[in-house]
């Protein structure tokens, strides 16, 4: 008995190894992901709703049964939800399980049905160091959000202060000027709805907004930037070491070899001062 299980989960453990395999669930991702599109366009579509129903019930068998491969292929089942993204898949793959034809849960079926397409970042690893750099990085950006906020209020109130005779929509108080702020910081019409009004009034207005945007956009931002990308390098050479391919694998087994050469030439450097005694 325990021979054949061994048997099937092996077959089972290539079939979900094997590159045809994976590049056939990220096809029936992307397929299910115009299948949610297309059901947004209720008029066009409607001569093909039993068409796309049928699409999206085998989808949904697909995943079901794709999920179970993953799962049987497992040594042990515990095993399979000891990394996230499996955790997530399942999850995802469960929630697709309600049907659409019962009327009380068919908007939370739709719903749930959106998130399959997330089942991409799961599939593809340079999408999953995406992400699991952006969410190792907000703990050390959110020092530079504090910071960010910190200047914000500072110039708010300093602009709320100054040009709240020019426009009161704008710099009323500090939390609509903290707003008109934030408008200046994306670029979005800030010269000629905000700037030029105010020079109007005070000439030398310019001075408040470029230094505020030299902080923002060439500071803050950066320093963002930068954040990430030194967390994304991380993650890249934490998954080069795990695969065992690329420079960082090849560094790492020569830094082993040199400790076991220095293990080495220690041992025999004890053994000849043993002798010499």
């Amino acid at each position: 008995m325990s021979t054949t299980f061994e048997t099937w989960r092996g077959r089972f453990e290539r079939l979900r190894a094997h590159k045809a395999f994976e590049l056939t669930v990220i096809t029936i991702i992307v397929v299910s992901a115009l299948l949610i599109g297309a059901k947004t366009y209720e008029e066009e579509v409607s001569p093909f709703q039993e068409w796309l129903l049928l699409l999206d019930t085998a989808v949904t068998i697909f995943f079901l049964v794709e999920i179970l491969i993953r799962m049987a292929a497992e040594k042990r089942l515990r095993d399979f939800f000891k990394r996230g993204w499996n955790v997530f898949d399942f999850l995802i793959v469960t929630a697709s399980l309600i049907p659409l034809d019962d009327s009380e849960m068919v908007l939370l079926a739709r719903l749930l049905r959106i998130f399959r397409v997330l089942r991409l970042v799961s599939m593809i690893p340079e999408l999953r160091m995406l992400i699991a750099a952006l969410f190792k990085s907000i703990p050390r950006m959110g020092y530079v959000v504090l910071l960010m906020f910190i200047i914000f209020y500072i110039y708010g109130a300093i602009g709320s202060f100054l040009f709240a005779s020019v426009d009161e929509k704008l710099w009323g108080n500090i939390s609509l000027a903290m707003l008109t702020l934030f408008q200046v910081a994306t670029f979005e019409s800030w010269a000629t709805a905000v700037l030029y009004p105010t020079m109007e009034h005070y000439p030398y207005a310019w001075i408040y907004f470029l230094t505020f945007i030299f902080l923002n956009a060439f500071i803050f931002l950066n320093m963002m930037i930068g954040i990430v990308l030194d967390v994304m390098q991380k993650e890249s050479l934490a998954i080069e070491l795990e695969s065992g391919t690329g420079e960082a694998a090849e560094l790492h087994g020569l830094r082993s070899d040199v400790r076991e050469l220095r293990d080495q030439l220690s041992r025999m450097e004890a053994l000849l001062e043993r002798r010499d005694r």
